[in-house]
């Protein structure tokens, strides 16, 4: 079995229409900004240049205190079996202004209970509701 890392950001802004999530859609799914660790980078490192690569947002602050993890295991391309590991943080912006890559058709800033229900796997939508809980723990 191949190992492979990611690291991605559960980013949300806050404006007069409350606070939204945003979400890329891979075009035959919906989930976070999140990608490889490269070698030589940590995970926060790997979250802010996959943010940054597959949304332009530069401007983040990446919340002291959540780092929660998944995993799962797929078949690769050449039918191989990989286990991934992916570690995510919740981080705020100010920004609008997208600019996703080529790996995306598109991307929406949502509440909270409509970016639930627009997440494609259930893993997904547990680290949403566990960042929604630890937010609301730390009254943020």
């Amino acid at each position: 079995m191949i190992l492979e890392r990611s690291a991605g950001v559960l980013l949300f802004r806050d404006n007069a229409a409350g606070r939204r999530f945003l979400l890329l859609d891979y075009g035959h799914h919906w989930d976070y900004a999140k990608g490889h660790v490269e070698p030589g980078e940590d995970d926060l490192t790997a979250a802010r240049r996959e943010l940054m690569e597959e949304t332009g947002i530069t401007q983040v602050d990446l919340l002291d205190g959540f780092a929660r993890e998944i995993a799962y295991v797929f078949r690769g391309r050449r039918g191989d079996l990989i286990k991934k590991t992916v570690v995510f943080f919740i981080g705020r912006t100010d920004a609008t202004d997208v600019k996703i890559s080529h790996e995306h058709v598109g991307y929406e800033w949502l509440p909270a209970d409509e970016a639930l229900a627009r997440l494609t796997y259930a893993n997904a939508r547990a680290m949403l509701d566990a960042g929604l809980k630890w937010l609301d723990e730390k009254e943020i």
